[in-house]
């Protein structure tokens, strides 16, 4: 124990006090003050036989007593006085620190455990203003990328009250005007009918409104949260009226390349087979003009069936969706195309529009056949998942290069040389119409998966 540290200290002051009581007590009840007043009383001509009662332990405690306890006690405050100064200091920088204030310290030239604690409490005191610079500077970087992002930002308490709006939210809410404190019902009675019924819905979609004449097209996210342990809703709008008019633009030049390529393949060949006919019945060989007419027949019935897919495309119903028996529908699906059955088939009920998933097997399936694969690698996998279902096409066949299979999924994209390649785009509209996804990927054995993900109940 060191002599410097306050246990040390208070050791010291205790021992120091009983030493300097018990030197009073024998100063009064044996030497000098029992001497001194008798020659004293002596000197004066009285009597020095009423001085022995110091000599008795218990006057001799209560003289003891009445000259060492006021003394002790103020030695005591002023020995305190300074522990007094630095716990009131202290107990300022604490509450400094709960007002949000770190620029609070404390000097001090103690060297016991006070003092330790004094400079951990300055230590502290530096960290946390360095933390609360670094998160105030987070928190301005932040505030301003959210304020001046193109998307609408805003943020509704449980009271459906507008927490939080960012410039843009401002300007497609309110004319600029903040949004601050507003009731969001308020807010949306000025909008537009379809923007009302987009919130309304508390689906993630696409809306078109009337925005000074001309037609805005807005994709809106909601999300729901808890912030700081009460209920919130963030609501996004982002302006895609550029982005779908790019889009559109290059899917119609895609359609142009893709139909004018098929259209000088099969007409390249029709006036060809023509000229050649001309030529034969000129010369009279009319026995060959069957073959002529033959081949332009197979031109003319390919540009059909070409023309055809994607008027199957345009004329895509929307999903009925229904309770399916998988059992069932896989027997159904068997009469139609070959595969086999990885695992069992669930027991459960699976919502979707049956006629329309099924045309996408049948399609997958055959284009399984049609990759090369052995007839018995083709096989079929429905899987539960997390309020999802998971439906696996698998081949046997070479797989897809990296290229094919990043494009193979894009609108009107052709993988077959003799055909449309609208299979996959059917299948990605009818998939993503029952609120799913359509994925590519080569499997690690060799061949290709298709994988279907259906939502558990499409809404």
């Amino acid at each position: 124990m060191r002599l410097t540290s306050l246990q040390g200290r208070m050791a010291l002051w205790m021992g120091l006090t009983a030493t300097g009581g018990m030197l009073v007590f024998l100063a009064v009840s044996v030497w000098p003050i029992p001497s001194i007043l008798r020659a004293l009383i002596v000197s004066l001509g009285g009597d020095a036989s009423g001085v022995g009662w110091l000599q008795h332990p218990l006057g001799a405690a209560l003289v003891t007593m009445a000259l060492v306890v006021p003394l002790s006690m103020m030695l005591g405050f002023r020995a305190m006085r300074p522990l007094a100064t630095l716990l009131r200091a202290l107990e300022g920088g604490v509450a400094s620190y709960r007002d949000g204030d770190f620029s609070f310290s404390i000097a001090t030239r103690r060297h016991d455990e006070l003092g330790d604690l004094v400079r951990m409490h300055n230590q502290l005191g530096h960290t946390l203003r360095e933390q609360r610079q670094h998160l105030v500077q987070r928190e301005l970087l932040l505030d301003t990328v959210v304020q001046n992002t193109p998307v609408a930002l805003v943020l509704v308490d449980r009271s459906e009250r507008v927490a939080y709006a960012n410039i843009a939210a401002r300007h497609l809410l309110n004319e600029g005007r903040s949004l601050a404190g507003m009731a969001f019902a308020q807010v949306l009675d000025a909008m537009p009918e379809a923007m009302r019924m987009v919130i309304s819905a508390g689906e993630d979609t696409l809306f078109s409104i009337d925005n000074e004449g001309m037609e805005e097209t807005f994709h809106v996210s909601q999300r729901g949260f808890r912030l700081q342990g009460r209920p919130h809703r963030l609501y996004l709008f982002r302006r895609m009226t550029r982005e779908l008019a790019r889009q559109e633009v290059t899917t119609w030049k895609r359609v142009i390349r893709v139909i004018s390529h098929e259209l000088n393949n099969s007409l390249a060949p029709i006036s060809s087979m023509a000229h050649s006919g001309a030529e034969l019945a000129r010369r009279g060989e009319l026995d060959r003009l069957s073959g002529v007419f033959g081949t332009i027949s197979e031109r003319v019935k390919h540009l059909h069936n070409f023309i055809s897919g994607y008027a199957n495309v345009a004329k895509l119903p929307s999903p009925r969706p229904e309770p399916v028996d998988w059992q069932r529908f896989v027997e159904a699906l068997a009469r139609h195309c070959q595969f086999t059955l990885v695992s069992e088939v669930p027991a459960e009920q699976g919502h979707f529009d049956a006629g329309q998933i099924e045309q996408v097997l049948i399609n997958l399936i055959k284009n399984a056949h049609e990759s090369g694969s052995p007839p018995e690698a083709v096989a079929l996998n429905i899987q539960r998942g997390l309020r999802e279902w998971r439906v696996d096409v698998l081949d046997g066949g070479p797989g897809m290069s990296e290229t094919v299979l990043a494009q193979a999924l894009l609108p009107f994209y052709s993988t077959k040389r003799s055909g449309t390649g609208l299979g996959l785009a059917l299948a990605r509209e009818i998939v993503e119409a029952h609120g799913g996804r359509l994925a590519l990927a080569n499997r690690d054995e060799g061949g290709l998966r298709v994988t279907l993900v259906l939502p558990e109940r499409h809404i």
